[in-house]
């Protein structure tokens, strides 16, 4: 019964990372997309992230096949401002993409609550925050990263 919630889980929030990537297109050049959710920033302290698993997901996606994943993502010393500015829109892109795939999953949550399937709705609510709300505060916390990199250039 377990094993049936995790891969039903699993195969809703890999559905979702498809779902939040044509929200996120859809709304690319809205008003709502470039004055709100650009500039999201829910946890600024490092020490909550880590609570919230940050690092485990940091690692998991620097050293293992995750990494392939998005190759824009990725800096190296010799990084200009401009260079540094597309990171951080691609970062934004990523960040908003997972989530719009969060508030999808959240849905089928809510679904299996009502239903009383309070084991697949726990199990499915863990799932989709180490697979979608992580990686978001991830890139919340590299765009911090990559600001302060910025400004420190610009001096």
């Amino acid at each position: 019964m377990i094993f049936k919630y995790i891969t039903f889980s699993i195969s809703i929030v890999f559905i979702s990372f498809i779902v939040g990537m044509i929200t996120t297109a859809i709304i690319k050049n809205s008003n709502l997309y470039s004055e709100k959710l650009s500039s999201l920033n829910f946890i600024k302290s490092d020490w909550v992230n880590k609570l919230f698993g940050v690092e485990l997901v940091k690692w998991v996606v620097k050293n293992t096949v995750f990494r392939y994943l998005n190759p824009s993502l990725k800096c190296d010393r010799k990084m200009n401002i401009a260079d540094l500015q597309r990171i951080r829109k691609e970062m934004t892109k990523a960040e908003i993409d997972h989530l719009f795939a969060f508030v999808f999953v959240l849905i089928f949550v809510l679904i299996q609550l009502m239903n009383q399937k309070y084991l697949g709705a726990g199990i499915m609510l863990v799932v989709n925050i180490w697979m979608n709300l992580n990686p978001s505060l991830l890139q919340q916390q590299n765009k911090r990263r990559i600001d302060k990199l910025i400004k420190r250039l610009n001096t």
